[in-house]
């Protein structure tokens, strides 16, 4: 690298600081193996929110009458908010298999990648319900979704996928470079999660979430109703990218794309678009 003319004592500071603070970190964020610190991001992160979502219904059954609906459709809503602001650029935080997806089909993110994602995010899941069934002593079952009594699997998985609808186009909409709203896109998911939860989640659970699902039930050994909670979010997902389209055009713009993916070398599929 070559010495900086910027003046009389003035070049090998101005040097050291830079590579300290710009090049390195660069080099690190182009190093293909990096890859395990976006796993890493979403597989704690899915932990943390499968921890309050699931862990609200599986306290109630432990401490009856501490935990109210309004309470237990809240905490993951602030959760969600928590883990966007604070590994968002990692990984993208998207803590849910619809999401991933959703985000591969708009072009914001690599599908190579979308498998790990996955993979790790159901991990995450699923450690969390075992760790809660572990400390709690009751079957994550109760932390389960399903839907509710007198109501049919088609009712629980056509607000399962309206409402996941909503979700994922308020992740693309706050992830795009024509509505970006940067931190605050996690307060507009954040609250998306809660609303919805208060006044969907008595039919379906307000799962939007197939991680979300998989875990208590994998622990809990309860695959009963595992349609309407881990297969119409990624109707719903599918329904919000087409929404997108209409809405903003194609995807893949460098914007929309470091939202998808993080900051640790994002592929970007039109370097020209925001």
């Amino acid at each position: 690298m070559s010495e900086r003319s910027s003046g009389p004592g003035t070049s090998r500071p101005v040097e050291g600081w830079f590579e300290r603070e710009v090049v390195q970190p660069m080099a690190d964020f182009q190093d293909p193996h990096q890859e395990w610190r976006r796993l890493f991001s979403e597989l704690l992160g899915t932990f943390f929110l499968v921890l309050v979502a699931a862990g609200a219904g599986m306290m109630g059954q432990a401490f009856p009458d501490t935990i109210s609906r309004t309470a237990a459709v809240v905490a993951p809503g602030l959760m969600v908010m928590a883990i966007i602001l604070f590994m968002g650029k990692v990984s993208g935080a998207h803590l849910n298999p619809a999401v991933s997806l959703a985000f591969s089909l708009r072009g914001d993110f690599p599908w190579r990648r979308v498998p790990g994602y996955v993979v790790v995010q159901l991990i995450g899941a699923a450690l969390a319900a075992w760790f809660l069934q572990s400390v709690i002593h009751v079957s994550a079952t109760y932390g389960s979704t399903s839907p509710a009594s007198g109501y049919s699997a088609l009712d629980a998985t056509l607000m399962e996928a309206v409402l996941t609808l909503g979700l994922v186009s308020v992740i693309l909409g706050t992830a795009s470079g024509a509505q970006n709203v940067g931190m605050f896109g996690a307060i507009g998911v954040g609250a998306y999660i809660a609303l919805a939860g208060l006044w969907g989640s008595p039919i379906s659970g307000a799962s939007m979430n197939p991680a979300r699902t998989f875990g208590p039930d994998l622990v809990g050994g309860s695959f009963a109703d595992q349609g309407a909670d881990d297969v119409d979010p990624v109707v719903g997902a599918l329904l919000a990218v087409g929404a997108a389209f209409v809405l903003r055009g194609a995807g893949g713009g460098r914007v929309g794309s470091d939202a998808a993916q993080g900051a640790l070398d994002p592929d970007v599929q039109d370097p020209d678009k925001a």
